[in-house]
């Protein structure tokens, strides 16, 4: 895949992510999340990463409509966390911003309990991957850049 040059990503992730490793790491991964942020840096060189984690719904809203109304973002990679199953103030910030919005989970979330098995936001992003731990979020990033590309 070819990379395109200075291409600026926003990798957002909700309430509870900042427990990484130490939040039942059997259905989690012990991997943090900087260890996460620090292993997409270094499999994406050609890639300006912005992270932001926040337990406040309300700031993962400020911060996507910042993205919009400040520019520079290609796209956002998104773990909602527990806000992707009932947050429709979020689903309504994504799908108010121009910029493509790509779900993330470390987890099935289909193979999960039956309220994780819901995202209200799946349907304003522009895909969905769940299931495949860390590599969720490099595949959330390639997934953005090949659309991107196809743009």
């Amino acid at each position: 895949m070819q990379h395109m040059n200075s291409v600026s990503i926003l990798v957002m992730n909700g309430p509870n992510l900042s427990r990484l490793g130490k939040r039942e790491p059997e259905v989690y991964g012990k991997r943090t999340l900087d260890d996460i942020n620090r292993g997409l840096a270094e499999s994406f060189p050609d890639v300006s990463f912005e992270f932001f984690q926040s337990e406040d719904e309300g700031a993962l809203l400020e911060k996507l409509f910042h993205c919009e109304d400040h520019g520079g973002y290609r796209g956002v990679v998104l773990n909602a966390g527990a806000l992707t199953h009932y947050s429709i103030a979020l689903r309504d910030a994504i799908s108010a911003v121009s910029i493509p919005v790509i779900e993330v989970h470390l987890s099935n979330i289909y193979a999960r309990e039956e309220f994780r098995r819901t995202s209200v936001i799946s349907e304003v992003c522009q895909g969905v991957i769940s299931g495949f731990g860390p590599n969720s979020y490099h595949l959330g990033v390639r997934g953005l850049l090949v659309m991107l590309e196809e743009s």
